[in-house]
């Protein structure tokens, strides 16, 4: 579920890069088309207060190229809301082996990740030392987008047409799961690999029928191209698949031997998101100010729809619900979709927020 390039970069080739599993791409703030090639050097260096000697720096990963996700990290950096807090964040954009790794590694003490790339790693025989510590979403808003006309409304009718595919595990898991659980035949659905930037045009171009999107990205890209799709959520399925997507993730050092900045990380961090929950165009204009290069309707249209989202029905942003986190761990042990098996309980910690 993620996306490289078209001016942002989606989370399937994200997740393709770091051998996880993912999707929502990007576009360009100074033109209301899509497009653009390279968004990464205005993102490293996101405008706002300058370091200062008094300032303790700590890098923060993006998951991909700058996007609606991000911006109330933006948003807080933006309004100096982290230097109030004694920090000098610095937004940087993630290496070839993915944002995870940084993190793990501690080249960055905080970063972007997802509940459903983060168990690749519980799972594994060396897993990362690094902890989800909140959500910047509260719930998974992604699903299945396809052309109108095709008639693609639930997962059975996917049968006898062709789907983009990052050929992961859970993904097709995911995929084998729902069209089974609504009468249909697997076997029927023709895989091709995604290898697209803008999941709008890989339909127009009928490179394959339907994808697996974010519903606050890629269906917005509809809207404001204009172009009629059929969407259906994963979450109006089976709430199994209701994980954290994305998630704000710590290196574990960073954690232990400073959790007084971990904390003041997410002070200035939630204040960015209540923002943007209750003012959608003046946190999609700084983000716009921040990375130009995005397409400017796409980014209203999609922080508009993200703004009832941050939060949702969570008592306050960033929460993360312990039992919805352990049901879809269990799901993945059921499946056998890890190397090992996952403490269903573990990877996460709210503590540092306040």
């Amino acid at each position: 579920m993620k996306h490289l390039n078209r001016a942002p970069m989606s989370r399937r080739a994200f997740l393709a890069a770091t051998a996880g599993l993912g999707a929502a791409a990007l576009a360009g703030c100074g033109s209301s088309s899509s497009s653009s090639s390279d968004s990464s050097a205005s993102a490293d260096s996101s405008s706002s207060d300058s370091s200062s000697s008094d300032l303790t720096h700590i890098s923060f990963v993006l998951d991909y190229t700058p996007n609606t996700n991000h911006t109330g990290i933006y948003v807080a950096k933006n309004k100096g809301w982290f230097a109030d807090e004694g920090l000098d964040v610095e937004i940087v954009q993630p290496p070839e082996d993915g944002a995870d790794a940084l993190i793990g590694a501690g080249g960055a003490q905080l970063g972007v990740s997802y509940q459903d790339v983060m168990a690749n790693s519980f799972s594994s025989d060396q897993p990362m030392p690094y902890t989800a510590i909140a959500a910047v979403i509260q719930h998974n808003t992604s699903g299945i987008m396809s052309r109108q006309e095709d008639g693609i409304t639930s997962p059975k009718a996917m049968e006898n047409h062709t789907y983009a595919t990052w050929n992961q595990p859970v993904e097709q898991a995911t995929i084998k799961d729902v069209m089974e659980a609504d009468g249909g035949d697997y076997s029927k659905l023709n895989m091709v690999p995604y290898d697209v930037d803008d999941e709008v045009s890989g339909l127009r171009a009928n490179m394959f029928d339907c994808v697996w999107v974010y519903e606050g990205w890629a269906v917005q890209n509809a809207k404001v191209q204009d172009y009629a799709v059929n969407y259906f959520s994963f979450i109006s399925i089976d709430d199994v698949f209701d994980y954290y997507t994305p998630v704000i993730a710590a290196n574990d050092d960073f954690l232990s031997e400073n959790p007084d900045q971990a904390r003041a990380f997410l002070r200035a961090a939630k204040k960015g998101y209540e923002f943007c929950a209750e003012s959608p165009d003046e946190a999609a204009d700084i983000l716009c100010e921040e990375v130009p290069e995005l397409d400017a309707d796409l980014v209203r249209a999609s922080q508009e729809y993200l703004a009832d989202q941050y939060i949702s029905d969570a008592s306050s942003w960033g929460q993360i619900d312990g039992e919805r986190w352990a049901k879809f761990y269990q799901w993945l042990n059921d499946q056998g979709l890890v190397e090992n098996q996952l403490d269903v309980s573990a990877g996460f910690d709210t503590q540092y927020l306040e």
